[in-house]
């Protein structure tokens, strides 16, 4: 064996060596972005418990316009409920009739 087989050889080595810490630094880099990147895995998790958390927001406050409609449908002038009238006078004002008796 020749001293130029022996460099030649332990060339390739480092050079192997050199190309698989790359290959393997480079894939450790891909798999933590797909993980934990911007748009990984993890990301993805956290953007799906927020729809969910929103549209369950989103019903709550659907259930409460059409309440609201509802009340502004009863107390609009083609539909006038009396009762609901008088529910809202006597708690915004705080008006009573002469006949009832107030209990604090």
């Amino acid at each position: 064996m020749t001293t130029g087989e022996s460099g030649q050889r332990r060339s390739g080595r480092v050079i192997s060596a050199v190309l698989l810490i790359a290959w393997g630094t480079a894939a450790l880099y891909f798999a933590w972005h797909a993980v934990a990147g911007g748009s990984g895995l993890f990301r993805r998790l956290e953007l799906e418990a927020e729809r969910a958390d929103l549209a369950a927001q989103l019903d709550r406050l659907e259930e409460e316009r059409a309440a609201l409609a509802n009340h502004v449908r009863r107390l609009s002038d083609d539909h006038l409920d009396l009762e609901l009238l008088d529910e809202r006078v006597r708690a915004v004002l705080g008006l009573v009739r002469g006949d009832e008796i107030v209990i604090r």
